[in-house]
């Protein structure tokens, strides 16, 4: 079965990666006004390009509909705060970037990452598609620029002389519907020395770690470095350095240039990369038609232990509202009768519901009101940070519980 084409290379999709059902948007928290409204749910369902290997989901919502108003605030989560300063630092050095840099950023949220170019004298323009984030950001000294980002967009901005020196996108390459339009723009944009990095979930990653609940209808599109390598080669940029991070679970950020500089000199991480990954046997169909089966298992598993402590009158709380967690939740058909609730830090999210499953969403401080028996933390990724932040849940015997890869308890 043909199911559409691919968005870079327009070959037919017929090969099914990850089936999870039917889902809603999984950043479309629910007012307590919507509760008794319908919602949209729509397919889940990841599908394998066997030319390009670009892993990808269908388009059946806009850009528009899923950004315009959008509830993720990254300023809450302090090891990604760290991340960033840390990266600004890194940067900043290695291309010696000053007071006569640009530096923009695609998708730049509320400014929690151009703050630190700012504080070291280094222009920057945000442009960021949520205007009611690229307003915060805004109100923090942030030039903001309401936008989503293609051909026309850069265009634009380089005609205003606007053009980049560093151009970044921190897990927005995986957002972009109209993929090969948007990394035609950052060629547009990026001056002729200038460099490009973005950061994004390894798919390479997402398969060996088990890490389906990254698949949500936000993600159109998920990277191995086989393929961004092809992406950005059709459009003119050269890889010429890699590094694999653990945020998000294993990510990879890309350094890329143009094709015609010969500034930066590939390195040995480029080409130590492409053969992991075809050691890996990413550049063959069969790899991926095998990776559903323990999507399933790990379903099950989750399943079967919460039944069990509902069963044994132990109650269970969630920690995090993220798009993961959405993911994670509709697909194993989990609501309130096995999970009471879950908490967040952000005051953007409190007071509202997770989309399908309609888990309400407190502070934090609710855990210590209820004293739940297990606390499952949903956005796993950060699982260092929560067990810090929420160790008091052992005074009265709490344990924590991590989803992914599989079903882990830690008293």
């Amino acid at each position: 079965m043909i199911h559409g084409n691919c968005r870079h290379c327009n070959a037919p999709l017929q090969h099914s990666f990850c089936d999870l059902g039917l889902s809603p948007l999984a950043n479309d928290y629910a007012t307590p006004e919507q509760l008794h409204r319908g919602e949209m749910f729509y397919p889940l369902h990841a599908l394998l390009c066997e030319k390009c290997w670009l892993v990808q989901l269908l388009e059946f919502e806009t850009p528009d509909n899923i950004f315009g108003d959008y509830a993720y605030f990254s300023s809450y989560s302090e090891s990604w705060l760290e991340h960033a300063r840390k990266y600004c630092e890194y940067v900043g050095e290695r291309f010696g970037l000053g007071s006569e840099s640009s530096v923009v950023e695609i998708a730049s949220n509320d400014g929690y990452l151009l703050r630190n170019f700012k504080a070291r004298g280094i222009p920057v323009l945000g442009i960021e598609p949520a205007a009611n984030v690229a307003k915060v950001a805004e109100e923090n000294g942030i030039p903001s620029l309401v936008r989503f980002f293609g051909t026309e967009t850069a265009t634009a901005l380089a005609s205003e002389g606007r053009k980049a020196d560093l151009l970044i996108g921190n897990n927005v390459l995986a957002h972009v519907p109209a993929l090969n339009d948007f990394v035609e723009g950052l060629k547009i944009l990026l001056k002729p020395d200038g460099v490009i990095t973005m950061e994004f979930p390894h798919l390479l990653q997402l398969m060996r770690q088990n890490q389906f609940d990254t698949i949500y209808h936000e993600h159109f599109s998920y990277f191995s470095f086989i393929t961004v390598s092809t992406v950005f080669a059709s459009r003119g940029l050269r890889m010429f350095d890699v590094e694999q991070l653990s945020t998000h679970g294993g990510s990879l950020r890309i350094f890329a240039t143009h094709a015609e500089n010969s500034t930066h000199q590939t390195g040995p991480a480029v080409a130590a990369l492409l053969a992991e990954e075809r050691a890996a046997r990413l550049d063959e169909v069969a790899t991926y038609r095998d990776y559903a089966a323990r999507t399933y298992r790990t379903k099950r598993h989750l399943l079967d232990f919460l039944i069990k402590a509902a069963e044994q009158g132990k109650q269970v709380a969630a920690y995090g509202a993220p798009a993961k967690g959405n993911t994670l939740l509709n697909f194993c058909g989990i609501g309130t009768d096995l999970v009471a609730y879950t908490v967040d830090r952000s005051v953007h999210k409190q007071n509202r519901f997770l989309p399908g499953s309609r888990l309400p969403i407190y502070a934090p401080e609710k855990i210590a009101e209820t004293k739940p028996d297990y606390l499952l933390i949903l956005p796993w990724n950060l699982e260092a940070e929560i067990t810090r932040q929420m160790t008091h849940i052992r005074d009265w015997g709490g344990q924590f519980v991590v989803p992914i890869p599989d079903v882990r308890v830690i008293p």
